[in-house]
């Protein structure tokens, strides 16, 4: 299971610390999910998941003033007790004096943020779906052509750095070269980056390493990029039947994930980098509902019909 440092998410979402007695760096995050107590301010508390980070609104604020002072110390309690990794208090709403006590005595720190609950709950849920999803690193190519994620696998010493290298003079974007990380962060959506420590390098065989960003400036690069398109590189095989209209989609499984993929045989005189700038725009082109393929079998369907049909005619 993966984990975020609550100390990171302070920094991210430019939190308030209300509660500087209490130590945040050895605290973490593991659920992406997030809870308003509703039920529990009403002491009720089975199925509480404790683990989730907690944020109270104007509502749960407002209910907690109307409280008895003794009431509301015994359920903060109760709330504070269940370990919680934190609270936070959003519209800059002031906790109570009896919250910031109960909360330092549990060891449960309270922040505070300028944003409504709403738009608050929404940033923090989709930051930490990113954080938090789960993850592999598989070797291979990332390059943003065109806007589509493409991704670039295949045996070591194929090609795949030296194709990416042409897509970036072409103007595309490299992303990962030889080690990328796969983050699933829905069950339609894959986000490929590169490790930190070789970010931005391509190594090319004969040559050695170079630095993307610095030959070809920084808008050959990006840090970040869903993956929409696998393309498998492989040596020619004389024997294999190969697709050679693209109606039947293939897909390649990435954390469980079906993306489409196309296999395409290396042979000299092929220009890999326009084929897959080729395989991009036509996977836009399908996206948006137009399918080369299928217009190609209509038309000759069509021209097949007519001509039957005058030569009926005729007789």
């Amino acid at each position: 299971m993966y984990s975020v440092k609550l100390s990171e998410l302070v920094e991210k979402m430019k939190l308030k610390n209300l509660t500087p007695e209490v130590d945040i760096d050895n605290t973490v995050i593991t659920h992406s999910d997030i809870n308003r107590p509703a039920l529990q301010l009403a002491g009720f508390f089975d199925y509480f998941d404790s683990e989730r980070v907690q944020i109270m609104g104007k509502v749960e604020i407002t209910y907690l003033e109307k409280m008895d002072e003794i009431k509301r110390k015994e359920i903060l309690n109760m709330l504070f007790s269940k370990k919680i990794p934190c609270l936070i208090l959003s519209r800059e709403l002031g906790p109570f004096k009896d919250m910031l006590e109960v909360a330092i005595k549990h060891g449960v720190p309270i922040f505070q943020t300028k944003k409504t609950t709403s738009s608050f709950m929404a940033e923090i849920i989709r930051w930490l779906k990113v954080e938090l999803a789960p993850r592999i690193s598989i070797h291979g190519v990332l390059v943003d052509v065109y806007g589509e994620g493409v991704l670039i696998l295949g045996e070591s010493g194929i090609g795949k750095s030296e194709s990416a290298l042409e897509l970036i003079k072409r103007g595309h974007r490299l992303v990962a070269d030889d080690v990328v990380e796969i983050k699933k962060v829905s069950e339609d959506t894959l986000l490929g980056s590169s490790p930190d420590i070789i970010r931005h390098f391509i190594e090319l065989r004969g040559i050695g390493i170079i630095d993307v960003k610095t030959l070809y400036g920084v808008e050959s690069v990006k840090k970040v990029q869903s993956i929409d398109l696998v393309i498998k590189l492989e040596l020619w095989d004389p024997e294999k039947e190969y697709d050679r209209l693209g109606l039947n989609e293939e897909y390649t499984e990435i954390l469980e994930n079906k993306v489409i993929s196309h296999s395409i045989p290396i042979r000299p005189g092929r220009n890999i980098a326009i084929i897959v700038e080729s395989a991009a725009i036509n996977h836009r082109q399908k996206q948006m509902g137009y399918n080369a393929a299928s217009d190609l079998i209509n038309r000759v369907s069509g021209n097949l019909k007519r001509r039957s049909e005058e030569r009926e005619s005729k007789n």
